[in-house]
C-alpha cells in the first residue's frame, strides 16, 4: 500500500545539492488502471497502482534495461522525467490528538524537480506508513499547497497533459 501526500514548495531547502539526488524517468502504458515503466539512475520497474489519492495499493516488478526500453517506445502521451532529492525531514510534526507513537516514525520528503514541459513544477511526497500518520501530518515551512487530492498533480495524469 502506498499511501503519500504531496505538495508544492514555497521554497527550495537549503544545500540541496548535499542530499541524495535520483535521475528518474517514467512513461505511463495505461492510466486506468496506472500501469508505468521507470528507469530510476540504473533501476528498471513497471508499476501497477491501484485507484485512490492518498492510499492506493502499489506493485513494482524490476525489468531490465532493454525490457523498459521496449515498454517504454509503446507508451502514451509524455515522458515524464525529474530529478528526485531524498531530504529527511527531522523531528516531523504531526496534529497533538495524533493516536500513534509519532516519535518513532522516521519520514523523508522526495521532492521531485521537473524537467521540460513540466517545469518549473516542483513537487514534495511524503510516504506515510498508515493514513492515520498521512492524516496527522503537520508539514514543514517549505512546503506550500497541499495537492493530494488534486489529480492534476498525478504524474499519470501528467503524462496524458497536452502542451
Amino acid at each position: 500500500m502506498e499511501i503519500e501526500r504531496k505538495f508544492t514548495v514555497k521554497k527550495l531547502p537549503e544545500n540541496l545539492e548535499t542530499y541524495p539526488c535520483h535521475i528518474i524517468e517514467q512513461a505511463y502504458l495505461n492510466t486506468d488502471p496506472v500501469v508505468r515503466v521507470r528507469r530510476q539512475d540504473n533501476d528498471y520497474y513497471m508499476t501497477y497502482k491501484g485507484k485512490g489519492l492518498m492510499a492506493r495499493e502499489e506493485y513494482n516488478l524490476p525489468l531490465n534495461a532493454a525490457s523498459y526500453y521496449h515498454l517504454r517506445d509503446k507508451a502514451d502521451g509524455n515522458i515524464i522525467s525529474k530529478k528526485r532529492y531524498v531530504i529527511p525531514i527531522e523531528d516531523p510534526a504531526f496534529r497533538p490528538d495524533a493516536a500513534f507513537d509519532a516519535a518513532a516514525l522516521s519520514l523523508c520528503v522526495e521532492l521531485d524537480i521537473f524537467d521540460p514541459p513540466f517545469a518549473p513544477l516542483i513537487i514534495a511526497e511524503v510516504e506515510f506508513p498508515s493514513v492515520a500518520a498521512a492524516n496527522a501530518f503537520v508539514p514543514p515551512d517549505w512546503f506550500d499547497q497541499d495537492v493530494t487530492s488534486d489529480s492534476a498533480y498525478h504524474n499519470s495524469n501528467m503524462s496524458r497533459r497536452q502542451f
